[in-house]
């Protein structure tokens, strides 16, 4: 048995470094335990990879609408054992240089091969080597849902994970699941020539995001090709011949759709599995994750936990900075450190792209706000038209009493990038006046930031395309 005085953390990916250099800028050392692959979901098999092939799949879709304008011919072929290498080296080189060299640079941290179990409070065993610590950091992250349906266990399946795995291409894919990953990876396999198939159990795609950008997306998504069934009551699966087949309810009548592939794309669930959390004192919350409070502390005294495991806001930057806010608090006391959760933004990698950041307009009047929001189509933005990229829509949320900007939603070619404009500006808590009065780059796609703040006040339709 040892005693040390150093912060233990469960986990490897982006929550657990990012601790682990706060730490060391903190004065303090830190051990990371392992069980998998350093790095975790985000730089292996999550955002890294996805995103990559995401990127070259655009290639394709761009050089199909080159074709429509006379610009060259498109080659019908996807050789995807290249494309498939391609992704491979992006992660392979960037686990060396974000990770691996990192930990090398990092005498205050040492790596642990193994899976941590608690054995009891404060104590956690890896094989044969007991530890303990009155500062350990949960950072275990998460792995794809895999909800209960009938036939499920005699059907095979993808997961997000195992799709980014695949060697070759399926002839054709249905995906079970309206949200983030299924629209992501679903457009991304379309836009590789494979006839793809979605099956959202809502009213709409991104049943948590605004629902002006979420129809935008989904009329985009239509407009390409893409088939999108919502109102989708999955009933069972089954092997079809060489294929599956699903069995669902839409609007209540029976249907059947066959792909040589199923994917399932249902969200994420915590790995908590079999590390001995109730051992630990941690309690979880109804849906399997780990209770916390606003600094990131769990219901077990010394034990915090951040990221994907807690289950709020799932992404790696606000992971990170979650794993920031426990260490501060664990060497710091009375710092209180917490995150304003309002003012850190998110997107959504489909094309256009969806991004969002602060209140949405119900969570605005819940918070006791009197809420105004303006929304103007992507066809508002001179740069659409020259783009062609003519699909989505910009909303915006705001305070009648102040005009302070209270959240920014987005469905915009770009607009992962446009967002971090909106983003700084509700930190600064700019009000709409001071984003409509503010210059931007003509022609730009960002430009429809500004023009939707004007629209609380003016008629675009009376506006030129760059005058005052």
């Amino acid at each position: 048995m040892s005693t040390t005085g150093e912060i233990v953390i469960l986990g490897s990916g982006s929550t657990a470094f990012a601790a682990a250099l706060r730490a060391k800028e903190r004065g303090a050392r830190s051990i990371m335990i392992e069980r998998s692959v350093l790095g975790g979901t985000c730089i292996n098999w999550g955002c890294i990879p996805s995103k990559t092939l995401i990127h070259c799949a655009l290639f394709r879709h761009e050089a199909e609408l080159g074709e429509r304008l006379g610009l060259g011919v498109r080659r019908d072929g996807v050789d995807f054992p290249t494309l498939d290498g391609h992704k491979f080296a992006v992660v392979q080189e960037l686990r060396q240089k974000k990770y691996l060299d990192v930990l090398a640079q990092l005498p205050e941290l040492s790596v642990i091969k193994g899976k941590a179990v608690f054995v009891a409070p404060g104590t956690v065993q890896v094989e044969d080597r007991i530890i303990e610590s009155d500062r350990i950091l949960i950072a275990t992250g998460g792995h794809p849902r895999v909800p209960k349906i009938p036939g499920l266990e005699h059907t095979p399946y993808l997961t997000s994970k195992s799709a980014l795995l695949l060697k070759t291409l399926p002839e054709s894919l249905t995906v079970v699941g309206g949200g983030v990953i299924a629209l992501e990876l679903g457009q991304m396999f379309h836009r590789l020539g494979v006839p793809v198939t979605v099956l959202e159990h809502g009213a709409r795609v991104l049943p948590a995001v605004e629902p002006e950008p979420a129809l935008a997306l989904q009329k985009a998504l239509e407009a390409e090709g893409m088939k999108v069934v919502v109102g989708a009551a999955i009933c069972s699966v089954a092997r079809d011949g060489a294929g599956v087949r699903v069995e669902a309810l839409i609007d209540g009548e029976p249907r059947e759709f066959r792909s040589q592939q199923l994917l399932l794309a249902v969200g994420t669930a915590p790995a908590t599995e079999g590390i001995g959390l109730e051992q630990a004192g941690v309690e979880l919350d109804p849906r399997g994750f780990i209770k916390v409070d606003s600094e990131m502390r769990t219901t077990a005294p010394g034990i915090w936990a951040a990221g994907d495991v807690t289950g709020g806001m799932q992404i790696a930057t606000v992971g990170a900075r979650e794993g920031i806010a426990a260490v501060d608090n664990m060497l710091q006391t009375g710092c209180h450190c917490e995150l304003d959760y309002q003012s850190l933004p998110m997107a959504i990698f489909t094309d256009p792209e969806v991004a969002m950041v602060g209140y949405g307009e119900e969570a605005a009047r819940q918070a006791g706000f009197d809420v105004e929001s303006q929304t103007i189509p992507a066809s508002a933005i001179p740069k659409a038209h020259v783009t062609g990229a003519l699909d989505g829509a910009v909303k915006i949320v705001a305070d009648r009493v102040t005009d302070r900007i209270l959240g920014v939603h987005l469905c915009l070619h770009r607009g992962a990038d446009i967002i971090n404009e909106a983003a700084l500006a509700i930190r600064c808590r700019m009000t709409v006046a001071e984003l409509a009065d503010t210059l931007h780059v003509y022609p730009s796609m960002g430009e429809g930031l500004r023009l939707c703040a004007q629209a609380f006040n003016r008629d675009l339709t009376q506006l030129s395309c760059c005058a005052e």
